[in-house]
C-alpha cells in the first residue's frame, strides 16, 4: 500500500566510535548518587528536602539505566567471534553489570554501587585490550573519588 522500500540498519552507533566513557560516568554517578542519599536526614525533611530526596533517587536509577543501555550496545555491536574468543568470559560480566545495575536500582547501597563502577571497570579493561591499547586505573578527580580504567592513548 505505501511501496516503502527495504531499509536495511547496521549498528546503533557509528562503527569504531563505541566507547565505554558513557558507562563509566554514569556508574560513578550511581556510586555519587548513594552517597548523597545517604547523607540526607529521614527525621528531618521539609518539603525541599523530600523533593531533592525523590530527585536524587530518580537520576540514580536513570543512571543506571544508562550503565545498562551502554553496556549492552557496546556487547551486542562491537562484540564478534574474535573478541569473544579472546574474552570468553565477556557474556557472564556483561550478566553481572546487567544484575548490578538492576541492584542499585532496587535498593541504596555504597557496596553495591562500588561493585558496579569494578564491573564497569572490568568491562572497559576488556573492550580496550581487543584494540590492543593499554590501560591504567586512576581516580576519578570528582566525587565519588573512585578508580576508573582509562585508555592510555597518544599524543595527536
Amino acid at each position: 500500500m505505501f511501496n516503502i522500500p527495504v531499509a536495511h540498519a547496521h549498528c546503533d552507533i557509528p562503527c569504531k566510535i563505541y566507547d565505554p566513557m558513557v558507562a563509566q560516568v554514569s556508574a560513578l554517578s550511581v556510586a555519587r548518587l548513594v552517597d548523597l542519599i545517604l547523607e540526607q536526614d529521614a527525621a528531618n525533611r521539609s518539603l525541599e528536602a523530600e523533593n531533592q530526596f525523590v530527585r536524587l533517587v530518580a537520576e540514580k536509577e536513570a543512571q543506571a539505566k544508562i550503565v545498562k543501555h551502554e553496556i549492552s550496545v557496546i556487547w551486542g555491536d562491537y562484540f564478534k567471534q574474535p573478541q569473544i574468543e579472546a574474552f570468553p568470559d565477556v557474556h557472564s560480566l556483561v550478566h553481572n553489570i546487567m544484575l548490578a545495575s538492576s541492584k542499585c536500582k532496587q535498593n541504596v547501597n555504597r557496596d553495591d554501587a562500588s561493585n558496579l563502577v569494578e564491573l564497569v571497570n572490568q568491562f572497559t579493561s576488556i573492550f580496550w585490550s581487543t584494540k590492543n591499547i593499554q590501560t591504567r586505573r586512576v581516580v576519578a578527580p570528582y566525587p565519588p573519588a573512585l578508580a576508573i580504567v582509562q585508555p592510555i592513548l597518544s599524543d595527536a
